[in-house]
């Protein structure tokens, strides 16, 4: 997709890969001085041994500071502090302790349609119970309390829905909840007792004016202590999403609060059973979370590289948008964060028809005619969840803009032609 790496980030972990380049002049103090301090926390000062299985002391208490800086001096405990093989890895452990019963009493885990396919497959593969709420699209997919009630209601009747998950911002969706909307959810999560999962990989990802990331860690504090020491919450964030992009070296973490003891020793047994994290990635996550201030010299080039890739998506958010939203029966809400677009698509029933003769899902069928005939790859709404009689598909929206351009030029083309031959 052409996203450069953040220098930064690579020779801090360059460093701590290979030590040696310590006494190297081309690598920056700033950079050693984390190495060094990350080294200092491995066994035997190398990545190549295990580390505790919650993560190394010091990157905690670094992700500790990350988050009280975030939030604007809410408290965070290292001892809360997870370090996870990327996001998934933390969801997927939660789930498991979460995750109990047989027949009417097994464990009902409330996902919002559409979702992030882990969490269907997570909840697929543990044999829990999925509970569909949908996402509101004409309200730029808003999230409803009332939807809530609905499907918690629905669900009592064959599970015990326990857990309820939230994607901030959503994929495939890129909204950004509103204060008020996580004040609303939270409220709903105390009063039906329901353990929290905030998906929040996408916190550095938002564009839109008016809105703002706010984690749920934040509200839930600021609603006071009958909320704050009550709702247990897991907060998860990544390496993969943001402005770093590093997906590849699987560094994540996760804040768990208000954890019972005892279960809090159950989640770090089966946390020590996958041994640790990936230690590259635990390093790469610090950078994250530690990365350089003003004042330190790598400072100039790490927010002229990050602003580049976050206003340069931004940018990207709006001209899809746009695009799409010229395409005759194509309607795209605004891209307020995240790094997708989510078009509604009209197709009409002669392709349906087809799409059955071939036991296909209709967008299914869009997106496979879509890649025979331009090369182009998107995912079709199905493999997320939609509300029945409607199609979509997720795009997204990372490569460099002249070749987004040309590529959106290619969508509309295609769909025009389309619908006339299904017409």
């Amino acid at each position: 997709m052409g996203q450069r790496p953040i220098t930064f980030l690579r020779q801090v972990v360059a460093l701590c890969t290979y030590p040696n380049l310590l006494d190297s002049p081309s690598f920056p103090e700033d950079a050693k001085k984390r190495a060094r301090r990350i080294l200092q926390g491995c066994g035997g000062n190398s990545l190549g041994s295990y580390t505790a299985s919650q993560g190394i002391n010091c990157i905690r208490e670094d992700v500790a500071s990350y988050i009280e800086r975030r939030d604007g001096g809410v408290p965070a405990d290292p001892d809360n502090i997870y370090l996870t093989t990327g996001a998934s890895d933390g969801i997927s452990a939660i789930l498991k302790i979460l995750i109990s019963g047989g027949g009417k009493s097994r464990t009902g885990v409330m996902i919002p349609i559409p979702q992030y396919p882990l969490y269907s497959a997570a909840i697929s593969e543990l044999d829990a119970i999925q509970v569909n709420y949908y996402l509101d699209e004409e309200n730029c997919w808003a999230l409803n309390v009332n939807e809530l009630r609905r499907a918690l209601s629905e669900a009592k009747a064959y599970c015990n829905p326990k857990v309820l998950c939230i994607i901030n911002p959503g994929n495939p969706t890129g909204q950004v909840q509103n204060r008020k909307c996580i004040e609303d959810v939270i409220h709903f999560a105390w009063e039906e007792k329901l353990f929290l999962l905030a998906d929040e990989v996408y916190q550095d990802n938002v564009y839109s004016e008016g809105c703002q990331f706010h984690s749920f860690k934040k509200i839930l504090y600021e609603m006071g202590p009958e909320y704050y020491n009550n709702v247990e919450l897991a907060s998860f964030h990544s390496t993969s999403k943001g402005y770093m992009g590093e997906c590849g070296y699987r560094g994540g973490y996760m804040e768990v609060i208000n954890l019972h003891p005892e279960i809090k020793g159950q989640l770090v047994k089966l946390l020590s059973v996958r041994l640790c994290p990936p230690v590259s990635g635990q390093a790469a996550m610090d950078i994250v979370v530690n990365p350089p201030v003003p004042g330190e010299e790598s400072y100039a080039q790490f927010i002229k590289e990050k602003e580049s890739v976050l206003n340069n998506l931004a940018k990207k958010a709006k001209l899809t948008e746009d695009m799409f939203n010229k395409i005759p029966g194509v309607h795209c809400n605004p891209l307020q964060g995240a790094m997708y677009a989510f078009p509604r698509i009209f197709i009409p029933s002669k392709a349906i028809e087809e799409a059955k003769a071939h036991k296909m899902a209709p967008d299914m069928f869009y997106c496979m005619k879509l890649l025979e005939e331009t090369g182009i790859c998107v995912v079709p709404g199905s493999g997320f969840g939609q509300r029945e009689g409607t199609y979509h598909f997720r795009m997204t929206i990372l490569p460099p803009v002249e070749k987004l351009k040309i590529l959106l030029e290619k969508v509309k083309d295609f769909h025009i032609k389309f619908l006339e031959k299904y017409a």
